[in-house]
């Protein structure tokens, strides 16, 4: 058996492991982060459950940290308060990275966890299965209900051979996504396996496993073995490691092979994080800005070797440069290390462990920019602004560009790599983290609004359609993140102003002048970030029905959860027939989803055939309008 399967064997609550058909699983761990965590903690207490069911729940404060006005502080207040009263321990601002934190202090291999951001599976760098979701899965499993998936392809990564100087890890996942494509992951975990792995830490396998979400992938996974239980001794944490390893005769449903030894620098070109070329072949490009951290790329290592790198030189004065250290930890570390000043000498600025520029909170580039960012999404207008030209790649490529003002091949500008010793003791400060008493009031804010109460599926209904659009759109082009809009994340009608505002200004507007709206869409529609809002807003608009070539995985749970019925056109060239303003009736529709009849409609008097796949236990979940009113008819 290989260790995926034995993992989720161990927390299999129903279903069997057979690829295609539903699995509930018994989710140990969760997290939150404060973008999604208020609309989550709010669904959570719908759910009158007096006390969180999981063994450990964590709610990060690490989004949206740019205080300028009431909203963020309000929600943070809120978050501290409701942690206190549910049993959920709270991470403050300043304290990390949700996904770099919840590696260095309460990841256990073999475990499962549920976080309310697409790159929970980072824990899978640790031996964890590790998903994102939606923030109302989030809340159904601290409710103590089981997490439901397709159950994936295992696809075995072998790695051989060892990464030469001015390579990482990062060049490992972006190879990967070359291969594989932003859509080529859709419906697998990827593990990896081979004598590679051992050649790679901790922190190089989540920066792997933390970037596999951009494939589109279920999840990705890294054995546990003693590399794990080097870095849990490390963090004073041994009595938490377990081995994990796949059987030697473990089958899988598919295999690569990727090199090491082979690899070259790389770099996701704009505006996707599968548009991989070689460095040297960009060679000479002028950059304007230089971020490295996030969660992909802000351990203790990465710190370090840039610090390194930076020693006794200057950042080009064409570029400027941003640090962010992925948490507390690591920033303590940095600091005590000496080599903290080699940073500040050299130029760089330095911001907050938090998420910062990767999410546009901040640092958003001039018009037109190169931008070089360690990140692990390029997607149009993310960096906050939209003409930015966003390039992905390591902490290594992204300081020889810093340093030249142009894009370089580490390789040919550095001698001998630096030799990274990680301490035998990581500065441990766990008292930053508030253990819930149970004994505090929910404060809440003028920006808190109540969650919407939504209506069952009817018998029929007609639509419009009120937004076409192509391939690849994100959950960014949906609803965006940034400093203007993350802040309204707890406030729906606020926030719903701003659906598709990036790709279509009058969207809104025509969602609201008509009863029932209809988006089409085509290839792996939904990618990117787990948000719900990005389902959730245009449920309150009005949406119905979303009608595509392809889903990503973690929008189409939420579509379901929010009561928008997500349908597949069954010969993909349909999508040509459907027009903008085309009015759709669905007869009989929930008969149809109900007892799984063909489903037919017409579209100027042509038939077109639309496909669906649902359980019986997501049918209920549509026909209640969604997965609150399921559970509150269930009691």
């Amino acid at each position: 058996m290989n260790l995926t399967k034995k993992i989720i064997k161990n927390h299999l609550v129903s279903g069997s492991m057979e690829v295609g058909t539903e699995v509930a699983l018994k989710i140990d761990q969760t997290l939150t982060q404060d973008a999604t965590g208020t609309m989550a903690y709010l669904q959570f207490e719908a759910m009158n459950v007096p006390k969180v069911k999981t063994e450990l729940s964590v709610s990060y404060v690490d989004h949206n940290t740019l205080q300028s006005g009431f909203e963020n502080a309000d929600d943070h207040k809120f978050l501290q308060t409701i942690a206190n009263k549910y049993g959920i321990v709270f991470s403050p601002a300043g304290n990390g990275i949700c996904h770099q934190v919840h590696l260095e202090r309460f990841g256990i291999p073999g475990k499962t966890l549920i976080g309310s951001d697409s790159h929970t599976p980072t824990g899978g760098g640790i031996g964890m299965i590790a998903f994102g979701a939606g923030g109302l899965d989030v809340a159904c499993a601290m409710a103590g209900q089981p997490f439901y998936i397709t159950m994936p392809k295992i696809i075995k990564v072998n790695l051989v051979g060892k990464l030469r100087d001015w390579i990482s890890a990062k060049d490992i996942i972006l190879e990967l996504l070359r291969l594989e494509s932003v859509k080529g992951g859709r419906g697998k975990i990827y593990e990896f396996a081979g004598e590679g792995v051992k050649t790679l830490s901790v922190p190089e396998r989540a920066t792997i496993t933390n970037m596999g979400t951009e494939l589109g992938a279920t999840t990705t996974v890294f054995p546990s073995d003693e590399i794990t239980k080097d870095f849990l001794k490390r963090q004073n944490r041994e009595k938490d490691w377990t081995e994990i390893t796949a059987d030697k005769d473990a089958t899988y449903d598919g295999e690569i092979t990727i090199d090491l030894s082979a690899l070259e620098p790389l770099i996701a070109m704009p505006h996707m994080p599968d548009n991989v070329k070689k460095v040297k072949d960009l060679k000479g490009i002028p950059v304007d800005q230089v971020c490295i951290g996030s969660c992909t790329n802000s351990s203790y290592a990465d710190m370090i070797l840039t610090a390194e790198v930076l020693k006794d030189k200057k950042i080009n004065k064409n570029t400027g440069m941003t640090i962010s250290p992925g948490s507390r930890q690591v920033f303590s570390m940095l600091v005590s290390s000496g080599k903290f000043f080699n940073i500040i000498n050299a130029g760089a600025r330095v911001l907050e462990c938090a998420c910062g520029p990767c999410i546009g909170m901040g640092q958003a580039p001039k018009t037109k920019a190169v931008t070089l960012r360690t990140f692990n999404r390029n997607f149009e207008g993310r960096s906050g602004t939209k003409d930015a030209q966003v390039y992905l790649c390591s902490p290594e490529v992204a300081v020889a560009a810093a340093l030249t003002g142009e894009i370089t091949d580490p390789t040919s500008l550095f001698g001998a790599k630096p030799k990274i010793e990680l301490p035998e003791h990581f500065y441990i400060n766990d008292e930053l983290f508030q253990k819930p008493t149970n004994d505090c009031e929910i404060v809440r804010g003028p920006n808190i609004k109540p969650l919407p109460k939504f209506e069952p599926m009817p018998e029929s209904m007609e639509a419009d359609v009120v937004l076409k659009v192509g391939d690849n759109i994100s959950t960014d082009h949906i609803l965006p993140a940034g400093a203007k809009i993350l802040p309204l994340r707890s406030n729906l009608p606020a926030i719903s102003e701003y659906t598709f505002g990036a790709v279509d200004k009058d969207f809104v507007a025509r969602a609201k002048s008509v009863k029932n709206g209809i988006i089409v869409g085509a290839e792996n529609y939904g990618q990117g970030s787990s948000r719900e809002h990005a389902a959730l807003a245009p449920r309150y608009l009005g949406i119905k029905f979303v009608i595509t070539k392809s889903f990503a995985r973690i929008h189409l749970a939420n579509l379901i959860n929010f009561g928008i019925i997500p349908l597949t056109f069954d010969n993909p060239s349909d999508y040509e027939l459907i027009k903008l303003a085309d009015k759709i009736e669905f007869k009989d529709i929930k008969n149809i989803i109900t007892h799984n009849k063909d489903l037919i409609i017409k579209v100027n008097d042509k038939p077109v055939k639309l496909n669906y796949t649902f359980t019986d236990r997501q049918k209920e979940i549509l026909c209640a309008g969604g997965l609150l009113n399921w559970i509150k008819e269930a009691k």
